[in-house]
């Protein structure tokens, strides 16, 4: 491999910012932030929107959402019955 041309490949932490949940893995995603981790050392951390801790299809908690309600402007608003 040619030198200085790759990405550094290091521990980061990926933190769901909905559930609060923290997970080690390796990456090359930049960060500037660092937040120790449960295992006493410091880490760079990316924080994500949403993962398998908070994501509903894993956790099994389903939201409703209102398709009733959409059908039916879908309905009205292009005059279907």
């Amino acid at each position: 491999m040619k030198e200085g041309i790759h990405p550094e490949y290091r521990f980061v932490v990926f933190k769901d910012l909905a559930s609060g949940h923290m997970f080690l893995t390796k990456s090359t995603v930049p960060s500037n932030k660092t937040v120790k981790y449960e295992d006493g050392n410091e880490y760079p951390v990316f924080e994500v929107e949403i993962s398998s801790a908070s994501h509903p299809f894993f956790t099994g908690k389903q939201q409703l959402v209102d398709t009733a309600g959409r059908v039916e402007r879908f309905k009205k608003k292009y005059n279907i019955k």
